[in-house]
């Protein structure tokens, strides 16, 4: 199969053809159909991080089930997975405390002695985080994957895979914000946009974002920040303290993996206030804080891909999704192919996109009728933007035709409800009759759209309204 092979840091990703063994015991065979591009492989390439060469990088995946070990019950081939990190034993203190995502077993990998899932020329090749997502397929241990629904595209699939994870996950899980309170966000790349969506699911009335590149800060403002600050002509944590008046904000989010912005991140709190560093700081280096600050009973905090329970976890991300609550869409800056790995790490690198995908030529064809496919040309190889696929607005469009179908009835109840508020309240203005034709439906309400047809017609007012007068 081919797979892009890491040789070390400050060298470029080669594609190369290389051998993978048949799964065994819970192993399982899984053929990868998108991938994103995270910001995580970058640190091991630019040698940040050590990492043993060779090596498939690749983290972020969502693929098929092509075939099973003998004692593998989960899955079967045909499922559609997606594919985390976070591996889990389910028997060690961590994994019965509730904290999969810190499980370290190393049953979950091949010993020495067995022979090597991945092999080039004869020699073993490693699976960067137990994955190896830079390649056509995957072979891992069940713990590795969680089965999903069938009717979404893979490369939104992918995204949930880490970058999502990692960042709503950080926010809900590891902060367990509160509804009403203040964050801000630092950094918004993948991650850090997906903290932001977090923050807006959790129910943050303000949401500061912080980057040095204005298109950032745009898709940021798209994603449901209130505020903005420019790193690069602003002291953010001055700004941030000007946003709230004074005191600073009692979430923060470091999404970057930078010394000082893990600094500004606590800094900028309000007294009380905690501060989570999800970005991968450098090796050997370390943070520098103010000692008294911390008889204001601030915090600083680690989160380790969004403390999450993924098997829990992402299905209900899928679903927000599917509710338009998570943006997906929106963070996929550019497509490609295997071959764009090395591009997508340069892009990335200069702050041109949020998210880069990669997918493999079996997804264009399989994805066809899932929601958010977009349905034109195969990815640009130039990595040049949308290319001819359908527009965001078109993509929402589909999802809710084909997802939220009770819309037409919340409309008919919308009309029912213009009738009747005309009715029982003739003195209205035709400007106040047309603000209650406006008022918003949510759509789990459509069912009612039934009751009111049994409702006779003198009492379908709203609740509080005076009888009318005889």
């Amino acid at each position: 199969m081919k797979a892009a092979i890491f040789h070390g840091p400050h060298q470029p990703l080669t594609i190369e053809n290389i051998d993978i063994d048949e799964p065994k015991g819970h192993e399982v065979l899984v053929k990868t159909m998108a991938t994103g591009v995270c910001h995580s492989d970058l640190h091991f390439v630019d040698g940040l991080y050590p990492l043993a060469a060779p090596a498939v990088l690749g983290h972020e995946p969502a693929g098929i089930v092509e075939a099973v070990g003998d004692q593998v019950s989960y899955v079967k081939p045909g499922d559609h997975v997606i594919c985390c990190l976070s591996v889990f034993c389910g028997q060690c203190e961590m994994c019965i405390s509730g904290r999969p995502n810190l499980c370290r077993a190393p049953e979950l990998r091949r010993g020495p002695n067995e022979k090597p899932r991945l092999s080039w020329n004869g020699s073993p090749v490693g699976q960067f985080a137990n994955l190896g997502s830079y390649a056509e397929k995957m072979l891992l241990h069940e713990h590795a994957v969680v089965k999903v629904r069938e009717d979404v595209a893979f490369d939104r699939l992918a995204l949930i895979g880490c970058g999502v994870t990692t960042g709503v996950g950080a926010v809900l899980n590891t902060a367990r914000i509160e509804a009403g309170s203040s964050v801000a966000v630092f950094g918004c790349g993948g991650v850090g946009l997906s903290a932001i969506q977090g923050a807006r699911i959790g129910g943050a009335r303000m949401i500061i974002a912080v980057d040095t590149v204005e298109a950032k800060l745009a898709t940021a403002k798209e994603m449901g920040a209130t505020h903005v600050v420019d790193a690069s002509s602003h002291d953010p944590v001055q700004a941030i303290r000007d946003i709230t008046g004074g005191g600073g904000v009692e979430y923060s989010f470091e999404a970057i993996g930078n010394k000082r912005a893990a600094e500004q991140s606590y800094e900028c709190l309000d007294r009380g206030g905690t501060a989570t560093i999800i970005g991968m700081i450098p090796v050997g280096q370390k943070i520098e804080l103010d000692g008294p600050s911390f008889l204001g009973e601030k915090r600083i905090q680690g989160s380790s891909m969004g403390s999450n329970r993924f098997r829990k976890d992402m299905p209900r991300y899928i679903d927000f999704y599917l509710q338009g609550r998570l943006k997906l869409d929106e963070m996929i800056t550019r497509r490609g192919k295997l071959e764009d790995v090395n591009e997508a790490f340069r892009a990335m690198k200069a702050g041109e996109v949020a998210r880069t995908v990669l997918t493999f030529d079996e997804a264009i064809e399989s994805s066809n009728g899932l929601v958010g496919h977009r349905k034109a040309a195969p990815p640009d190889p130039t990595l040049s933007g949308s290319g001819g696929w359908d527009t965001h607005e078109q993509n929402r469009n589909r999802i809710q035709a084909q997802h939220r179908p009770q819309l037409a009835a919340g409309d008919a109840l919308r009309d029912v409800g213009r009738r009747t508020e005309c009715a029982a309240h003739p003195q209205r203005t035709r400007r106040q009759q047309d603000v209650v034709v406006r008022r918003p439906l949510h759509p789990h309400h459509a069912d009612r759209a039934e009751l009111e047809r049994d409702v006779p017609a003198a009492h379908r007012g709203r609740a509080g309204d005076a009888p009318a007068r005889q």
